[in-house]
């Protein structure tokens, strides 16, 4: 049987349910923006370039990294 989330264990619940949302907000508009933009070209696009995709894993990183600090106490 499952239990009600305690007080303790709710707000975990809501990061993550609010984490997956806007994780995916923000997928369905980075791919509208691609496929606009790609569009343009009137032709699909080629594959995307390997340093392109080092580029935007770098940066992913450091944001999940920033957003992890964001949890930590302030001294």
């Amino acid at each position: 049987m499952s239990q009600m989330p305690t007080q303790n264990e709710s707000w975990k619940r809501n990061a993550y349910l609010m984490g997956l949302g806007a994780g995916a907000a923000f997928g369905l508009l980075s791919a509208y923006l691609y496929t606009r933009s790609a569009s343009e070209t009137g032709k699909p696009p080629d594959s995307v370039p390997t340093s392109t995709l080092l580029g935007l894993l770098l940066a992913a990183l450091g944001l999940m990294r920033q957003i992890a600090e964001a949890g930590k106490q302030k001294k």
